[in-house]
């Protein structure tokens, strides 16, 4: 079955970078899309970035974190990553990997059917 997997989150001060990377297993990696989300404590999940699996990969960013975040895959590993650069307080929150499969266009939607168990990013100022 399908299966996805977050690691890299931790502790960072404002300013500083991680590395997200979400390992995807269980079906052929190909004609879907990849997507980043996040959640913190009292607000709404957020999408805030997606890629799509078809070719070099049409990304999409939330306005959040457009110019700071970028996601990137690595077809032959089946894995999306996702680097956060220039970090603030307010990217405090538990960070998903998804998939949503038959998908060619990254729309910044909440219709993934897949999720990873997310992987928890905290950023002290």
């Amino acid at each position: 079955q399908v299966r996805l997997v977050e690691s890299g989150g931790g502790s960072v001060q404002a300013g500083g970078s991680l590395r997200l990377a979400c390992v995807a297993s269980g079906y052929t990696y190909s004609g879907h899309c990849m997507g980043w989300f996040r959640q913190s404590p009292g607000k709404e999940r957020e999408v805030i970035a997606a890629i799509t699996t078809r070719g070099p990969g049409e990304t999409n960013y939330a306005d959040s974190v457009k110019g700071r975040f970028t996601i990137s895959q690595d077809k032959v590993k089946s894995t999306v990553y996702l680097q956060m650069d220039g970090l603030k307080s307010e990217d405090t929150a538990m960070y998903y990997c998804a998939l949503k499969l038959q998908c060619w266009i990254p729309r910044l939607t909440d219709d993934f059917g897949y999720w990873g168990q997310g992987t928890q990013v905290t950023v002290s100022s």
